[in-house]
């Protein structure tokens, strides 16, 4: 490519490059959440604790966290990452305590902060906390009322829209940088047009789309007493094939993202970032993935229970995927361990056949292994689920990514595309 300064840049005019180094994303009140939502994979953990575990990480596990994480990072800036269950069920003070601990091993490098939130317990000291300390936001909102109260509940089957609504409102007025989730699943992905004009109605500027996939239990989920499907083995045929109710179909997931893309591409380059786009564009122009799923391997983004406990990915929180705790042995080690090491290799090395001979490979890499449960025409296990409707997605914004690509190379505004395709 003519310019890979200026190729290797998203629509936002940010580096589509990643940090070097792992990710390990803390969830410092564990799988506790205030809410019930029908389908969350994560509040389900809670089965592999004890029933009088009190869920929320101790000064000596933050601490040590801190300390490691930041030693471990080979960079110059360090990201801790806060998720659940719902982390705000930590307290503020929770995470002044956090930043203390971080201003004390900082070691002299920038450290940045974001917390994944279902805003429902976020209010004005929140909001000020939030906005002085830089935290990046990402807020869980499906979409307009009718659409994210369908599964977002509260544990009584109550609504949480307005709430959640009502913390966006308030982020923004406070000038908190807020991110929004959503996720496309069974309801959500019949209304892809009315979903994306609400974000942009509200001045949602960055948007992620996240698909909900889940399988009904199989044997091993039944024997850990868990009501969803545990691990995908991708290299064996699934026992279990049974996606639940909540799933999104694969057509309809890619429908969904190709009917936003053609009002994005028309309308809102530059203006409003659809970051599933943004990845798109990333792996069009060569760069390093800004995503896991669209990487050759993973096993670089790990979580930390509240407990110190280490795992190989948020999806595979279960018993035969931990490393080991935060206050034994060394993070690193953990973290390059054979185990983990093999725990990443695998997502490559065992790509179907169909796959390895596919003309967008490139741009999903077979997609998260915890969606690796399909199995090809041939028989052969290991395809991702979604693979027909993402497919079809890449092959429809084709066109229009090697003419951004070429815009960016001749040192135009992405922007122009709009004009392009009018």
């Amino acid at each position: 490519m003519e310019d890979k300064q200026k190729i290797n840049q998203s629509t936002s005019g940010l580096d589509l490059s990643v940090l070097e180094g792992f990710h390990l994303m803390a969830k410092p009140a564990g799988p506790a959440c205030n809410l019930g939502c029908d389908y969350c994979f994560y509040r389900e953990k809670k089965k592999f604790f004890s029933k009088d575990q009190t869920f929320r990480m101790s000064d000596e596990i933050l601490e040590a966290y801190t300390r490691e994480y930041i030693k471990s990072q080979p960079g110059n800036t360090v990201v801790f990452e806060w998720q659940g269950g719902e982390p705000t069920l930590a307290g503020l003070d929770f995470f002044q305590r956090a930043l203390i601990f971080q201003k004390k091993y900082n070691a002299g490098k920038q450290i940045n902060n974001s917390l994944q939130t279902n805003g429902t317990l976020i209010d004005a000291e929140w909001c000020a906390f939030l906005k002085k300390n830089n935290f990046l936001v990402g807020l869980s909102l499906d979409g307009p009322e009718a659409v994210h109260n369908v599964y977002r509940k509260d544990k009584k089957g109550h609504p949480t829209f307005s709430k959640v609504f009502n913390a966006l409102k308030m982020m923004q007025e406070h000038g908190v940088e807020v991110n929004v989730l959503a996720t496309v699943n069974r309801e959500s992905c019949k209304y892809p047009l009315e979903i994306y004009r609400f974000f942009r109605e509200a001045d949602v500027q960055f948007i992620q789309f996240i698909p909900i996939v889940e399988r009904d239990a199989d044997t091993e989920a039944q024997q850990l007493g868990i009501p969803l499907a545990g691990p995908t083995s991708i290299t064996h045929l699934e026992t279990s094939l049974a996606v639940t109710p909540w799933s999104v179909e694969p057509n309809q997931y890619g429908e969904f993202l190709i009917s936003i893309y053609n009002e994005w591409i028309a309308h809102d380059v530059g203006d409003v970032f659809v970051m599933n786009f943004e990845w798109t564009l990333g792996v069009w122009a060569g760069a390093r993935p800004g995503m896991c799923h669209v990487s050759r391997r993973c096993g670089q983004n790990l979580i930390m229970e509240h407990n110190g406990d280490i795992y190989s990915c948020d999806h595979f929180m279960y018993p035969a995927f931990r490393l080991g705790n935060i206050m034994e042995g060394s993070l690193a080690e953990m973290v390059y361990s054979q185990k983990q090491i093999a725990f990443g290799t695998v997502k490559e090395t065992a790509l179907p056949v169909d796959c390895r001979c596919c003309d967008v490979l490139f741009a999903c890499r077979g997609g998260c292994p915890k969606h690796r449960f399909a199995v090809t025409p041939d028989g052969e296990p290991g395809l991702n689920y979604l693979c027909p409707g993402l497919k079809d997605f890449f092959h429809h914004v084709q066109p229009t990514m090697e003419q951004m690509l070429a815009l960016i190379s001749q040192g135009n505004p992405v922007k122009k595309i709009m004009e392009m395709t009018s």
